[in-house]
């Protein structure tokens, strides 16, 4: 970029409407890492924030949080693009999931778009082939307003395309990882408590029923069986908005399951939402890494990027997502709600090495081209071309 176009471009001003941490949510981390690898970028003035709050929350957000909208209060939404259309914002950044946002499968966010009066280039993290009526319409009235739709996978698109919304309007921007270091995991064990010698499974992210866990678990007694040093972590606290309904109900199951078949020292639970910082380290200490999600239609999982990130061999059920990334050998996939298929799938990546170790460097490369650095700079020439057209 030249001296003469980058001073062009410092003018513009995005603003992003998502949740936001310290909000425990995978969009609200995402997009915190987006906004920061942006401001590194140096391309646009200091950006704003719209956060989206659940209901009775009260959040201590940092300075880039300048508006925040109350998920049920139907107001809001249209008090928002008000402010941004008096604003110096150029373009918005909508970070779209369905529950994020009031009334029937989010529907109130189109009070915001309708009253706004600048281009909206909108990121959606949820696209299911079998959507209902509803959920399609209010999908394309998000798509109508937005001068662009981001999706994170091909499969994504193909979808988007069934819903009416032209291939010229979708953009494929992968989701971002972090750019950590391609390291062997027993020289990381060491510096975390009780995994040196071990060899490591993990699974991390905000637990709910839909995470597959309990399979995992009974996956483990054939696998300790064969591999005594075994250790699978859990971490990740249980997800706030399924904590509010059934509090610890899940965890607890899976505790009771744990005991019940004599792996307590084998299966640990992290029970708090990890810094990034740590969060790398756990990964990198990481030999398998296990995401069973038992929801086929999962379009984005930040967890598996986040995996393939830190170059860990994986096994995945085949939800959309993984079935994408993980092709060409990059992982391994088992099958929906079966345990003896993930026995088998442990058990194999254990007994050879060297497929194990190929599969490490695989996913590591493919994972180069979507570090946030990059995914911000995808973004950044997005936003710039939607600004001047």
């Amino acid at each position: 970029m030249s001296k003469n176009s980058q001073a062009y471009f410092v003018r513009n001003k995005i603003a992003y409407l998502s949740s936001y941490p310290p909000r425990e949510c995978g969009i609200a981390t995402f997009t915190k890492n987006l906004v920061v690898a942006s401001n590194q970028l140096g391309i646009f003035r200091k950006p704003q924030v719209i956060a989206m709050n659940e209901k009775e929350a009260i959040y201590n957000y940092d300075r880039l949080v300048r508006c925040q909208i109350r998920r049920d209060v139907q107001k809001d939404y249209s008090e928002a693009a008000d402010y941004i259309n008096s604003s110096q914002v150029d373009l918005v950044n909508l970070q779209h999931e369905f529950g994020l946002f009031g009334g029937e499968w989010g529907e109130y966010i189109n009070c915001f778009l309708d009253k706004l009066q600048k281009p909206v280039v909108s990121t959606l993290h949820t696209i299911s082939p079998s959507f209902e009526p509803k959920a399609q319409s209010v999908l394309k009235q998000i798509a109508k307003h937005s001068s662009k739709i981001v999706t994170m996978t091909n499969t994504a698109t193909r979808i988007l395309m069934t819903y009416d919304v032209p291939r010229s309007k979708i953009e494929i921007i992968q989701h971002g990882c972090p750019n950590v270091s391609f390291v062997d995991s027993n020289k990381v064990k060491p510096s975390l408590f009780g995994l040196k010698g071990k060899l490591v499974l993990s699974t991390f992210g905000l637990l709910s029923r839909s995470k597959g866990i309990q399979y995992v678990i009974k996956a483990l007694p054939e696998v300790v069986d064969k591999y005594p040093k075994i250790v699978y972590l859990v971490i990740g606290e249980t997800h706030p908005e399924v904590r509010k309904f059934e509090g610890e109900r899940y965890r607890k199951r899976l505790i009771k399951l744990v005991d019940k078949l004599d792996l307590q020292d084998h299966v640990k639970f992290h029970n708090r939402f990890l810094l990034e910082r740590e969060l790398i380290k756990y990964l990198q200490a990481t030999d398998i890494y296990i995401t069973p999600s038992l929801e086929p239609n999962q379009i984005s999982s930040g967890t598996l990027v986040y995996a393939m990130g830190a170059g860990k061999a994986i096994i995945a059920t085949p939800y959309l997502h993984a079935q994408e990334v993980l092709a060409e050998n990059r992982g391994l996939l088992c099958k929906f709600r079966d345990h003896r298929s993930i026995t088998h799938a442990i058990i194999q990546l254990l007994e050879d090495y060297e497929l194990r170790k190929n599969m490490e460097r695989k996913v590591y490369s493919y994972s180069r081209d979507f570090t946030w650095a990059r995914v911000a700079k995808r973004y950044a020439e997005l936003f710039r071309r939607m600004i001047n057209s």
